[in-house]
C-alpha cells in the first residue's frame, strides 16, 4: 500500500496566505455592503471557506476590522509612492489625493471605523497610518517647495479633506459630477495665479483710457500702455490694428444711427 505524502510546509504556509487574502478581501466587500456589524461566520459564508479557517487567521470581529482597514491604508501608501515616482510635485499631490478619495468613496463604515472612538489603531493599523502619514508628509512637502499648493495648508487639511471628499463623491448619484464637485474642492487649496490683468479688448471705447495718469497715456481701443514721443501729436492709440477696430466700430455705430 502506497503511503500518501503529507502535505509540504510551503504549499501549506501558501494556501494559509491564499486563505487569508480570501476573507481579507470578501470581509472588505462585505463591510461595505452590510455594515462592520456583520458576524464572522457569515463572512466565512461568503468567502467560501470554514468559519474554522476565518478565526485562525483573525481570532476576533476587531482583528478582523483592523487588518481591513490596514490593507486599506497600505494600498494608499503604495499609491503614493506611485504618483511621487511618476509625476511632478504638485500633480503628484492633487492626482494622489484624488485616487484616495476616489478609492475610499462608497467605504463610509471603514471610514467611519477609522474615525470613530474604538481604541484605534492597534500595532498593524498604526504601523500602517504613520505610513500614510510619512508618505503624505512627503507629498506635500514637495509640492510647497515647487509653489503648487498654499503654505498654510497642513496634512491634517488633507487627510480631513479626503474624508470629506469621499463623504461628497459617495453622496453625489452621478459619479463624474461628483468627482467634478471633489476637483473643485480641492483647486482651493492650489496657489493663486498671478497674473496681469488684461484689458478687454472688445469693449467699446472709455474716455478714461484717454487720461494721463503720472504721465502714462493709454490706447483708447484697448488701454494698452502709449509710447509718447517728446514731439509731434499724440496718439490715441497703440497700432494699426486698434485704429481699425475703432474705426469700424464709429462706422457700425453710424449705419445703425441712419
Amino acid at each position: 500500500m502506497t503511503a500518501v505524502p503529507a502535505a509540504l510546509p510551503g504549499a501549506a504556509r501558501a494556501d494559509a496566505r491564499r486563505n487569508r487574502e480570501i476573507v481579507l478581501r470578501t470581509a472588505a466587500r462585505v463591510f461595505d455592503e452590510d455594515g462592520l456589524e456583520v458576524s464572522l461566520g457569515r463572512i466565512a459564508e461568503r468567502a467560501g471557506v470554514g468559519a474554522g479557517t476565518v478565526y485562525r487567521h483573525f481570532p476576533s470581529k476587531e482583528i478582523l476590522v483592523e487588518a481591513v482597514l490596514a490593507e486599506h491604508v497600505e494600498c494608499l501608501v503604495a499609491a503614493a509612492d506611485r504618483w511621487a515616482a511618476r509625476a511632478a510635485p504638485g500633480d503628484a499631490l492633487f492626482g494622489f489625493l484624488l485616487e484616495v478619495i476616489e478609492k475610499s468613496a462608497g467605504r463610509q463604515h471603514v471610514c467611519d471605523a477609522l474615525t470613530a472612538d474604538r481604541s484605534w489603531p492597534h500595532a498593524t493599523l498604526a504601523a500602517a497610518a504613520q505610513r500614510f502619514g510619512e508618505a503624505l508628509d512627503r507629498l506635500l512637502r514637495n509640492a510647497k517647495q515647487a509653489g503648487a499648493i498654499r503654505a498654510d495648508v497642513q496634512a491634517d487639511d488633507l487627510a480631513a479633506l479626503a474624508v470629506g471628499g469621499a463623504a461628497l463623491r459617495s453622496a453625489h448619484r452621478n459619479r463624474a459630477r461628483g468627482m467634478r464637485l471633489v476637483r473643485l474642492l480641492l483647486d482651493g487649496l492650489r496657489t493663486p495665479a498671478v497674473t496681469k490683468a488684461l484689458a478687454f479688448r472688445d469693449t467699446p471705447s472709455h474716455r478714461h483710457h484717454e487720461t494721463t495718469t503720472h504721465g502714462v497715456e493709454h490706447c483708447v481701443e484697448c488701454g494698452a500702455r502709449l509710447r509718447i514721443r517728446a514731439t509731434g501729436r499724440r496718439p490715441r492709440y497703440c497700432g494699426s490694428t486698434c485704429r481699425q477696430r475703432a474705426r469700424r466700430r464709429r462706422v457700425a455705430h453710424t449705419t445703425n444711427q441712419t
